[in-house]
């Protein structure tokens, strides 16, 4: 492979910092927002766990986003190119390239299972414009749920459709395609959730929900919530996934990436704590039960949906929601193997996004059929860390609880230790002592410690 294509390409820009952000609050913003948080919050006491994640998102998130937007900058390519490009300017082991190859195996890996799970919103997004989940109880709900998962083809149309859709935008580039959807989608997602959670307001327990949300019960904080919430927030916010070094290779110098950073977060955080907003109410008004687990959203909600006044309308609206986050996300898992294709093969950007969807299309095949023709198909049933995971769970796990936190990790440290104090503060651009002071400590012993134990605790 030819290695003087890595600095020979150039990749688009932003065409401004507002699309910027609102592509990469896109990608950050996702099912771990509006599926993953709810679930765990309601599993994991509630305002405790939420008091947590909100604490780490804020201290310890937005300086590892923060160097992962410097690192892509600096480097001006695809992860992998901009590693090695960073490692030589360090004088580093070319080792250090291997989060670039993380940083285009954890989005593509990700994206093929994730895929699967967004196809669900437009199931779903069918069915509540029916209106199927009228009057449903929740045995009716388990039903319904359980005989999606058991159709391998309606699986397969919705896993096809969403991907293929996903493949059409970032195909048509930086400017005409994820620019151009973030700008139409990331709004829209914002007045859908506002408006979702008026309703909640105005007829659902509000009072309930919110005490759940946000009146923290001490003694429910264990070390298993701390972690918990820990692995939440860097899930949430795509740490270590490989979005936020390829789209700050795109960056212009003007903008501030440390702004950048924590306005990512804060929206992130938004999404999160507006879809409890949106959830629980309705959770309590109906006397179901908020430690649902994953199944909160598919199962627990279609009921209170079909139960309650306008519950059509609210259940259309909540999984479009759900697949405007979804989506947006996908894109952002797409492009930074796009990206790397593109410098290294002769061929334009549209056949590099169709072998990077379909790369990811033929492996959400395998995540499907986890759930019906596969469902006894336990590959790694000999490794006690894998035993009696299918193949859905299989991925999942590979990706969020190995490679994900595994990547988060080199990050922090190559940026703290490696990248020169000089390197990392021009693309930072920050004069404040305390706060140079802070991302250095943050990146240097914080982040590493903190990973590292979220890592030592999934292996347990």
């Amino acid at each position: 492979m030819d290695k003087s294509l890595d600095t020979a390409f150039k990749h688009e820009k932003w065409s401004s910092g507002t699309a910027f952000l609102l592509a990469t609050i896109g990608a950050a913003v996702g099912l771990g927002n509006l599926w993953r948080f709810p679930f765990m919050a309601g599993q994991n006491g509630g305002g405790a766990f939420v008091l947590i994640y909100i604490g780490f998102v804020v201290f310890l998130s937005v300086p590892i986003i923060a160097a992962e937007l410097a690192i892509g900058r600096r480097g001006q390519g695809s992860p992998i190119s901009t590693m090695r490009k960073l490692s030589s300017e360090a004088g580093a082991s070319a080792s250090w390239h291997a989060i670039g190859w993380l940083s285009i195996a954890v989005p593509l890996i990700g994206l093929s299972f994730y895929s699967v799970v967004a196809g669900w919103s437009i199931d779903y997004i069918v069915q509540a414009a029916v209106n199927a989940f009228s009057q449903f109880s929740g045995a009716d709900s388990e039903r319904a749920f359980n005989e999606m998962l058991s159709s391998p083809l309606r699986l397969l149309f919705f896993h096809t459709l969403f991907l293929t859709t996903a493949v059409f935008i970032v195909a048509r580039g930086i400017g005409n395609g994820i620019e151009l959807i973030a700008k139409f989608m990331m709004p829209g997602l914002f007045v859908i959730l506002i408006g979702l959670a008026i309703n909640s307001v105005i007829n659902a327990d509000i009072s309930r929900g919110l005490e759940f949300l946000f009146s923290p019960d001490i003694s429910k904080i264990t070390p298993k919530v701390v972690f918990l919430a820990m692995g939440q927030a860097f899930f949430s916010v795509a740490i270590g996934v490989g979005v936020m070094i390829t789209y700050g290779a795109y960056v212009p110098k003007q903008i501030s990436l440390p702004k950048a950073a924590l306005t990512i977060a804060l929206a992130d955080t938004a999404v999160a704590l507006l879809a409890g907003i949106v959830i629980f109410p309705l959770v309590f008004s109906h006397g179901l039960d908020p430690a649902g687990g994953p199944g909160l959203i598919f199962v627990t909600l279609p009921v209170a949906f079909g139960n309650m006044p306008g519950g059509h309308i609210v259940g259309l609206l909540f999984f479009i929601l759900l697949f405007f986050a979804a989506f947006s996300s996908v894109i952002g898992m797409l492009e930074p193997v796009v990206s790397w294709l593109e410098e290294h093969k002769a061929f334009s950007r549209p056949k590099m996004a169709i072998l990077a969807g379909s790369c990811g299309w033929v492996l959400g095949i395998a995540a499907l059929l986890s759930f019906n023709v596969w469902s006894d198909l336990k590959l790694l049933s000999f490794v006690p860390l894998l035993e009696g995971k299918g193949i859905f769970e299989l991925l999942d796990f590979l990706v969020s609880n190995l490679m994900l936190p595994f990547n988060a990790l080199l990050i922090a440290v190559f940026a703290g230790w490696i990248m020169s104090k000089k390197a990392i503060l021009d693309e930072l651009g920050l004069q404040n002592k305390v706060l140079i002071g802070y991302l250095r400590f943050i990146l240097r012993y914080v982040a590493p410690v903190v990973i590292g134990l979220i890592f030592y605790t999934s292996l347990t």
